[in-house]
């Protein structure tokens, strides 16, 4: 079931994503403006479009956080993979994803002041930086 979830949410997120849908979510709220004097823009006709647009919305967040979690976790993987293959690299930061906040705010101080560091050598030696 899980594997069917990944396969259908995969391809509607791709799909949602495209111009083609972009473009039928235009038609559709032009279809709907346009029907609007037809139905004295009625409350019914005000709330086809309220009630389509929230139950795609409410859809769509659990496809986008659904794609979104992948996406981190093959980051994550790839990152490991790069960090493992280093031999020079601190192999405790393969997990920084599961740290505290105060534990990440450190590591992302420390290699603030790494950066500082490495930046004023660069400017005494005569380079620059592009940021």
């Amino acid at each position: 079931m899980e594997n069917l979830f990944q396969r259908i949410s995969t391809r509607v997120a791709v799909w949602m994503g495209s111009a083609g849908a972009f473009i039928w979510s235009i038609i559709l709220v032009v279809v709907w403006a346009v029907t609007g004097p037809w139905f004295n823009y009625s409350d019914s006709w005000q709330l086809v479009i309220n009630t389509s647009t929230t139950i795609a919305t409410f859809l769509m967040v659990f496809l986008i956080q659904n794609t979104q979690n992948r996406d981190a976790k093959a980051i994550h993987i790839k990152l490991d993979e790069l960090i493992k293959a280093e031999g020079k690299a601190r192999n405790g930061v393969v997990s920084a994803e599961e740290l505290s906040e105060k534990e990440l705010d450190h590591l992302l101080a420390e290699f603030h002041d790494i950066h500082e560091k490495y930046e004023k050598e660069i400017i005494k030696k005569g380079g620059k930086i592009n940021l």
